[in-house]
């Protein structure tokens, strides 16, 4: 059965109203009263749904589009696909933030637990959450509405289930961790503390202030996943962010939305993994590694411990650094460096003066 979403959508909406709701000018083939039914990425929006693009580095997939309606700035109108009408605005991605709440209008506020239902306050579990045989639920777990948790799942003490998260078989979550807008698969170990779920980043900024941007994705974490303590991974924007198989994540790591993670990677504590960035599968990050934003790093590639990486890893590197770079020049670059230290100060202790003593 295919999951209904975490968020109720509404519309249709005419290319007009949409048009006057983002303070965005119709292009010159637009029909006014063509109506659209939803807000989809570039590569998954197809007839009668609404898309954006405001970064170089996302023209290949805009050309690839089967969006119906595409927001751009006005230096992208010549890059739109035949087929694809643009709303042109010099801020796109405000643009969007403006749509989406348009189309989700409930979106900017998580759908969590709530209340177990006003004839049921004593239990922690709502009447319209579905628990297979040998489900444990702690005192103080709450179970929220229309929540599905597999057999022999576990929720600890404190925990707290989302509206519509469906956890699979053989599970565990650990106390006070929060689940929301997530679909887990089974023998996920998710410990102490760890926050999924929650909306991702993202603000069009301006000069009026920072723009929230609705985040309508999901999380999906795969079969036999662990997340240590205090790690936090955001939901997606418009696709899901996606916890491979079998990946192992240590405390303290934050994920980012619509991040991609392979199967069997290893993550070290205190990591940042920017929006967007992609790892492929039995990639594995040294900890306090920095990943910024809409890269991609290879499969089973390696990153140092502190590393901070600014641009795409080749599957299999091995790469350390700040920027990150291939492990032989950077050691390379550490030998000159200390080497050349040492030489002022073999300089410094040559050239003799005083204190005047």
């Amino acid at each position: 059965m295919e999951h209904p979403g975490f968020f109720e959508r509404v519309g249709p909406f005419s290319l007009r109203v949409i048009a006057s709701s983002i303070g965005a000018e119709l292009g010159a083939d637009a029909d006014p009263e063509r109506e659209l039914k939803d807000v989809r990425p570039l590569d998954g929006a197809g007839e009668g749904d609404l898309s954006f693009a405001d970064n170089p580095k996302y023209l290949p997939a805009l050309s690839k589009t089967h969006a119906s309606v595409c927001i751009v700035p006005p230096k992208f109108v010549r890059k739109l696909p035949g087929g694809t009408t643009g709303l042109v605005m010099p801020e796109p991605y405000r643009g969007f933030a403006k749509a989406t709440a348009l189309f989700y209008p409930n979106s900017l506020r998580a759908k969590t637990a709530g209340a177990p239902g006003a004839d049921e306050t004593v239990h922690a579990v709502h009447p319209s959450a579905v628990l297979e045989p040998d489900v444990t639920v702690e005192p103080g777990a709450i179970v929220g509405p229309e929540a599905h948790i597999g057999e022999g799942t576990t929720i600890a003490a404190g925990a707290v289930i989302g509206y519509r998260v469906h956890i699979g078989r053989g599970s565990y979550i650990g106390p006070n961790a929060a689940v929301t807008h997530a679909l887990l698969g089974n023998r996920v170990v998710i410990h102490a503390g760890v926050a999924i779920g929650q909306d991702g980043f993202g603000f069009a900024m301006g000069r009026e202030g920072h723009l929230k941007v609705p985040q309508i994705g999901r999380v999906v974490i795969q079969d036999d996943v662990e997340i240590g303590a205090n790690s936090t991974v955001d939901r997606g924007a418009l696709r899901d962010t996606i916890i491979g198989e079998g990946t192992k994540i240590d405390n303290l790591v934050q994920i980012g939305h619509n991040v991609i993670v392979g199967r069997h990677c290893i993550i070290v504590s205190q990591t940042g993994i920017s929006g967007s960035s992609e790892l492929g599968d039995f990639v594995a990050l040294g900890g306090q590694v920095g990943v910024i934003g809409h890269i991609k790093i290879g499969a089973g590639a390696q990153i140092a411990g502190t590393s901070n990486v600014r641009g795409d890893v080749p599957p299999g590197a091995r790469w350390g650094g700040t920027p990150a770079k291939p492990v032989r020049q950077w050691f390379r670059e550490l030998t000159v460096l200390s080497q050349l230290a040492e030489r002022k100060d073999i300089k410094g202790d040559q050239g003799g003066g005083g204190d005047g003593d």
